[in-house]
C-alpha cells in the first residue's frame, strides 16, 4: 500500500512539474504600437454649421492613450467666418498629444495665409486648437508680402495673421521675379 500510495504521490509530482510553462518575458510586455490604422483621412471641424477647419492626411495611426501619428504627412486647412479658405499648415510628418490637445508638425512645415499674403516655413511647428495658436521655439522663415524675415520662435494666432517673431536675426525685401 505504502508502494502505490508512493507510486500515485510521485506520478502527480511529475505531472505537475512537467505541465508547467517556461513563459518567454517579451511575450508579456504591453504592446505599444497603433490600435488603429486609417488611410486618406479627411476630418471636418464646424462650429454653430459653419466650417472651421479640415485635416486631411494619407494615413494616420491611433494610439491606446488616444495619441495620434500622421507619418506621412498632414494638411490643415482653416476657414473663414463665410466659409472661404484663409489659411493652411503643412508638414511632412506630425503627431497628436491627446493629453495636451497639442499638434506638432515636423520636416519642412509650411504655414500659408493667402489672404494676407503671409506665409512661414520651419522644422517644426506647434498648433493648440484650446488656445488658436500656432508657435515654434525653432528657426522660421517668414514672407510678409514683399518683406522677408528670418529668426527663431515665433507665435500666432491659428489663422496666421497676426504673429511675433521672437528673435528677428535680419530682413531683407524681396526682389522681383525671386522665386519664394
Amino acid at each position: 500500500m505504502k508502494q502505490l500510495f508512493a507510486a500515485i504521490l510521485l506520478f502527480f509530482s511529475f505531472s505537475i512539474i512537467s505541465c508547467r510553462e517556461d513563459v518567454d518575458a517579451s511575450a508579456l510586455q504591453v504592446y505599444d504600437g497603433p490600435i488603429n490604422v486609417a488611410t486618406n483621412i479627411h476630418i471636418i471641424e464646424s462650429d454653430s454649421a459653419l466650417l472651421r477647419s479640415e485635416i486631411r492626411a494619407p494615413k494616420q495611426m491611433e494610439f491606446l492613450e488616444g495619441d495620434m501619428e500622421f507619418p506621412e504627412g498632414i494638411e490643415i486647412q482653416f476657414f473663414e467666418k463665410d466659409g472661404a479658405p484663409s489659411t493652411k499648415i503643412q508638414a511632412d510628418k506630425a503627431f497628436f498629444d491627446k493629453e495636451e490637445n497639442l499638434y506638432r508638425g515636423q520636416g519642412n512645415v509650411r504655414v500659408d495665409n493667402e489672404i494676407e499674403d503671409q506665409h512661414l516655413q520651419a522644422e517644426e511647428l506647434f498648433w493648440d486648437p484650446n488656445k488658436k495658436i500656432i508657435y515654434t521655439e525653432t528657426f522660421v522663415t517668414v514672407r510678409d508680402k514683399q518683406t522677408l524675415f528670418n529668426g527663431t520662435g515665433m507665435v500666432a494666432d491659428e489663422s496666421f495673421t497676426n504673429y511675433t517673431l521672437k528673435s528677428v536675426r535680419d530682413s531683407r525685401t524681396v526682389l522681383p521675379g525671386e522665386n519664394l
